[in-house]
Formats: structure tokens, C-alpha cells, sequence
């Protein structure tokens, strides 16, 4: 009598296995929906139109993008945690979303990792040390100077962002303190960088480029061990004389929401990196200066913990919150 049940569990687990390789195999049946909390126009959004195209052509169906800013993030965030775990409702994050936003919103008790799984790397992109075109700040040597010998603010596009945690991990290095100007909209950023409204600020190459074009900015460093080769002119940050070991850099995923199916997850990321890896995309990379990324899931989620480490320190040491 005991083997039955034994029997019918060995069953279930056959049938259960046997089912998700099934739907492996299918997948995709329908279309897919990307959920992403980047506004359209973005350099994200840009991005992941142009993956939801070449992945919509590898599986012969729709792929769509559902933009959905706001809220910090958790909007987007929200409406794709309420999708069914089966692969058809995907979202993309930056890493700031995974790693900073529990640090950020301590009453929410929302760890991102424990209700979504990493399943495909984007882009990787670094940022710049941005000051107006006529500033007397030649390298970061000037800047922390200058930061030193009296109070010196600078901009961010918000509270918790790269740009401000970035500069706050400045401040840990050197010793400085400065104040912090959040800006709503980050095109205003650098309008005001550029007129020397603001002293300074970190700047990704598609965020800034429309004023640096204009010739109203220029980058003093980037905070990254290797010069970028877009920006081959640019020093690193050790060249340009700041701390050695900062890095500020954000890099965007693709997660499910927890129990979707292994080999579903293991499909996708696959996939992603075959289109990650065509021409059209690297060459749209190359001129937001995105380094591709073909991270396994694993190591997505150890890039997002180290991240998250460093973040909790800082927002712990800067008394930072968005409640």
C-alpha cells in the first residue's frame, strides 16, 4: 500500500519536469510584455524597444514595451510583481532599483531580489564627472581642492541615484563634504551644469550629450579603473587625480517574478544574448557609450549584492531616505 502514494508522487514529480521543459520548448507561446519604469525616449527605453524587436524576430511573436515611471520605480515594479510567474511579463531595472531601493525605503521592507529573479543582462554604463566648459576645474585634483577650501554643492537627477550616491562615496574617500541638489529633471541638470548654476555633477553620456554637444560641458574624469572608448580623451578617475577606487557606473537587467520555470529563465537569458550580440545593438550601445553585458543570472544577483553592500553603507553614513 505504501508504494502507492510513493508511486504517484514520482509521477507528479515526472509530470512536473516534464512539463517545464514542455514549456521551455514552447516558450514563447503568446506575446511578451517588458514592463520598464524608464520614461520613453530614455536611453533604457531606447535600448529595450530595440532588444523587444530582435527578440520579438527570434521568437516569432509580439514583444511589447509597457512604460510605467514613477513612484521611485515601484510603479513598474508593482504591476510586473502582480504578473503571473510564467515568463510572458518581464521587467527591466538598473541596478540602483535592485540593490539601493531597500536601503532607501526601510518601512517598506521591500528587497527586490526576494520577489523577482535576475534572469538576462542589458548594458552596463558609466558615468562622467561633468563641470561647465568654462570652469577652472582642469582634473578631479581642482575639484576636491576646490571642495576642501570652501562649501561646494552639486546636481544629481535625485535622491538615491548614482549621481548622488556616487558623489556621496566621493565624500567617504576625500574627506569633503558638499551639498547635494536634486532635480527633478535631469535635461535641467545639465542646463544648469552648463551654465554654472551648479558646480558639477556625474553624467552619463546619453543624459548630458545634448549640452555637451553644445559645447557648454565637458568631462573632467570618469569614475572607472579604464578609459571609455567613446571618450577616449577622458581620464579615469586615478588619472585625474580622485580616489582610485571609485566606481560609479549603473548596469540594467531583465528579471521575472519569482517561480517562473528554470529552464524558461535559462531560455530567455540565451536569447537576450544572442540579440545583445547583433550589430545593430552594440552600435546603438556604442553611442550611449553602454557596454553590453552577458551576465549569467548568478552573476547578475553577485554584482547586485556587492552594489547593494556599498549602498547600504552610504545611505546609512548620509542618513538618506525617500519616505
Amino acid at each position: 500500500m505504501k508504494l502507492i502514494p510513493l508511486i504517484a508522487g514520482l509521477a507528479a514529480a515526472l509530470f512536473t519536469a516534464g512539463a517545464a521543459a514542455q514549456s521551455a520548448a514552447d516558450y514563447p507561446g503568446k506575446p511578451v510584455t517588458l514592463v520598464t519604469p524608464f520614461a520613453a525616449g530614455s536611453g533604457p527605453d531606447a535600448v529595450l524597444r530595440l532588444v523587444a524587436d530582435k527578440l520579438g524576430r527570434l521568437w516569432n511573436q509580439r514583444v511589447v514595451v509597457d512604460n510605467k515611471p514613477g513612484g521611485g520605480g515601484f510603479i513598474a515594479i508593482e504591476q510586473a510583481r502582480r504578473a503571473a510567474p510564467d515568463g510572458y511579463t518581464l521587467l527591466q531595472l538598473d541596478s540602483e532599483h535592485v540593490a539601493a531601493l531597500p536601503h532607501l525605503y526601510k518601512s517598506r521592507n521591500f528587497v527586490t531580489l526576494q520577489h523577482f529573479d535576475p534572469v538576462a543582462s542589458l548594458f552596463r554604463t558609466p558615468f562622467f564627472v561633468a563641470v561647465p566648459t568654462g570652469s577652472k576645474w582642469k582634473n578631479m585634483s581642482d575639484l576636491i581642492a576646490a571642495a576642501k577650501a570652501a562649501p561646494l554643492s552639486y546636481g544629481s537627477w535625485g535622491v538615491g541615484s548614482p549621481g548622488h550616491l556616487g558623489a556621496q562615496q566621493l565624500e567617504a574617500l576625500t574627506g569633503v563634504q558638499m551639498q547635494h541638489v536634486p532635480y527633478r529633471e535631469v535635461s535641467q541638470l545639465y542646463t544648469n551644469v552648463g551654465s554654472g548654476e551648479v558646480p558639477w555633477a556625474f553624467a552619463s553620456i546619453p543624459s548630458s550629450q545634448g549640452v555637451y554637444k553644445a559645447g557648454k560641458l565637458r568631462y573632467i574624469a570618469v569614475a572607472a579603473p579604464k578609459r571609455v572608448p567613446q571618450m577616449p580623451d577622458v581620464p579615469t578617475m586615478a588619472e585625474a587625480g580622485g580616489p582610485a577606487s571609485l566606481e560609479v557606473n549603473s548596469f540594467v537587467s531583465l528579471l521575472a517574478p519569482k517561480g517562473v520555470a528554470p529552464a524558461v529563465q535559462a531560455k530567455i537569458n540565451v536569447d537576450v544574448a544572442k540579440v545583445i550580440a547583433d550589430p545593430e545593438i552594440r552600435a546603438r550601445f556604442d553611442t550611449f557609450a553602454f557596454e553590453p553585458l552577458a551576465w549569467s543570472p548568478e552573476e547578475i544577483r553577485r554584482q547586485a549584492e556587492a552594489k547593494s553592500k556599498v549602498y547600504g553603507e552610504l545611505v546609512r553614513r548620509g542618513n538618506i531616505s525617500l519616505e
